[in-house]
């Protein structure tokens, strides 16, 4: 059983009809369809290659697999089962390995508690933030903290 994992791309490739049938190695039966994918250097079925867990076709959700520990995964659930988590900079609860994360500098938080730890106000993209002291602050808010320690940021 080997644990390291290994990413593999799937190719969806034309059968040529003048070709004599490849076997599924999912199944062990003849590939007669018009398509086959190619992936771990064996031939399937669309139908054959799917991930372990939760039995999606491989072939429609991307161009790669992940295998570890004798499994054929989708990226999702290599990521759910064997992926690194951490833990949101603002709320502390866990962030699963496979969920959109923010990150400023070394801090990592979910999408939801990416927003301005005195206002609440939520950041949409190209809005300018500000990590003061590891707390994310909007523009209003950390501008006010700096008249309130006595300097003002300068305005250009």
């Amino acid at each position: 059983m080997s644990s390291s994992v290994c990413e593999e791309s799937i190719q969806m490739l034309s059968v040529q009809p003048d070709t004599k049938p490849k076997g599924c190695a999912g199944c062990n039966r003849k590939i007669k369809d018009r398509y086959l994918l190619k992936a771990l250097d064996k031939y399937w079925h669309e139908d054959c290659l799917k991930c372990a867990c939760c039995d999606c076709r491989l072939g429609e959700v991307g161009s790669t697999l992940y295998t570890k520990a004798n499994l054929i995964l989708c990226r999702r659930d290599y990521l759910r089962l064997f992926g690194v988590t951490g833990n949101c900079a603002a709320c502390s609860k866990l962030i699963p390995a496979f969920e959109m994360v923010m990150r400023a500098k070394e801090n990592v938080y979910h999408l939801d508690c990416f927003a301005c730890q005195l206002c609440n106000q939520r950041f949409c993209v190209g809005d300018k933030f500000f990590l003061k002291n590891n707390m994310i602050l909007c523009q209003t808010d950390y501008e006010e903290g700096l008249m309130k320690e006595g300097y003002a940021p300068q305005v250009r």
